[in-house]
């Protein structure tokens, strides 16, 4: 049985959605971001029991395919981004169709009809969120950063950046209190 989960953005979330399935003694065979697929059925009580200890844990089943694909893409974005391998000449449309092997204009309009952002603006912030990440790890000079990310040029991540946070990276950098949202709240 394939269960598909909201919320889920990183490798700690899928220890914690493991976890609730133990505590039900219910044996995964593959479990990913969005995703767990059981090695038997799953009796209706079981099911609530499940969703009301994911709810508790800050993630949610989908029931619906249109929802199972916006976390989808909200997946792939998040993966690609936290890889940092994106190169100047990356096009978000042709990695989305790719990926999900759909023609990228029902899948922007989808996820637009359903998160109020366009799917652009989605992953313009996941990048932002990266950025400030590895601004403040201070791992990666700015240069670095924008390589990673796909950025043309610095000029074009600063821009993009101040637009998005009302900050440059450096006055970011300078701020006591950094405003940072978790990848399932962008």
């Amino acid at each position: 049985m394939k269960i598909f989960i909201k919320n889920m953005v990183c490798g700690r979330c899928i220890a914690a959605v493991s976890t609730i399935f133990e505590e039900f003694n219910i044996k995964i065979t593959q479990i990913a971001l969005g995703e767990v697929e059981t090695e038997a059925e799953i009796s209706k009580t079981d099911i609530q029991l499940i969703e009301n200890r994911l709810k508790e844990t800050g993630f949610e089943r989908i029931k619906d395919a249109t929802h199972q694909l916006v976390d989808k893409i909200k997946n792939l974005i998040i993966i690609k981004i936290g890889k940092l391998d994106i190169d100047e000449n990356f096009l978000l449309s042709k990695f989305l169709s790719s990926e999900l092997h759909k023609d990228y204009s029902s899948l922007s309009k989808t996820f637009s009809q359903n998160e109020n952002i366009t799917v652009e603006q989605f992953f313009i912030l996941q990048k932002i969120e990266k950025v400030k990440e590895l601004l403040l790890y201070n791992e990666f000079t700015l240069t670095e950063i924008a390589g990673k990310l796909g950025y043309k040029s610095v000029q074009h991540l600063s821009s993009q950046f101040r637009n998005s946070t009302g900050f440059t990276p450096t006055e970011f950098k300078k701020l006591k209190v950094h405003n940072r949202k978790s990848l399932d709240k962008v």
